[in-house]
């Protein structure tokens, strides 16, 4: 028996594709959880377990919630309720991402994040929250359409 060789679609070998229907809010979501991930890494030990985890927690929540909230089907019967539990969703990412960047504040000014790593999840942050705004933004417009 023969066995055809497998083909692995990938820009580079090191780095998986991403789907093509993925939302960019949830990309720009798992860039700030990478990021955060990556700089709470060498956080002084003191804060490991309060902003450290903390912070990490809330970027998996902003990426859970951006998750959950595209699941919700919005068409078909039972549409306003459909679209209430998405908002409810989207509200939950968008508090989320402030929480984060309060949160993110708080480690710089104790020490736990440099003032560079800080700049850059707050633009992370930034990022998240315009793109979630403009997403409950576009489904209130559709729903007001029908």
């Amino acid at each position: 028996m023969v066995e055809c060789p497998r083909t692995v679609s990938r820009t580079r070998k090191d780095v998986p594709r991403i789907a093509q229907s993925e939302l960019t809010v949830v990309t720009k979501a798992k860039d700030l959880c990478g990021y955060v991930l990556t700089v709470t890494e060498k956080s002084p030990k003191r804060f490991r377990f309060t902003l450290v985890s903390r912070m990490q927690n809330l970027t998996l929540d902003i990426i859970e919630q951006t998750y959950r909230a595209n699941e919700v089907y919005t068409a078909g019967s039972g549409r306003e309720q459909a679209a209430a539990q998405r908002l409810d969703y989207q509200h939950g990412a968008l508090t989320s991402a402030k929480l984060l960047g309060y949160m993110a504040l708080l480690a710089r000014e104790q020490g736990c994040i440099l003032p560079k790593q800080y700049e850059q999840i707050t633009k992370l942050v930034s990022d998240c929250q315009n793109l979630l705004g403009a997403w409950i933004n576009s489904d209130r417009k559709r729903s007001q359409k029908t």
